[in-house]
């Protein structure tokens, strides 16, 4: 079994994709902000035509498993994503 690392630019640019298509808007209008809390764990905060929601640790994977598909090609599920946290946020993907 093997492993795909996702940085936090590519977890970014993965929440973007999905929230732009979700919301019908061009990917340059979404800006994200990953954060990690003891209380709430792994987090989000989108921004959208100047509005502001939160993702929680499942939206972020749906995020990433959408992304991990699209663009490596790579066929996951839920269980087999892991976000950790070092020097920065990442995902782990075993494939």
């Amino acid at each position: 079994m093997g492993v795909t690392v996702l940085s936090m630019d590519e977890i970014i640019n993965a929440i973007c994709l999905h929230m732009a298509e979700r919301k019908a808007v061009r990917v340059e209008e979404v800006q994200v902000e990953l954060s990690w809390d003891e209380d709430t764990g792994y987090t989000a905060e989108v921004w959208i035509q100047g509005r502001s929601q939160y993702l929680v640790e499942s939206n972020m994977i749906e995020s990433i498993l959408r992304y991990v598909h699209s663009e490596y090609g790579i066929r996951a599920y839920r269980e087999d994503v892991r976000l950790e946290l070092d020097e920065e946020i990442t995902a782990v993907v075993n494939t």
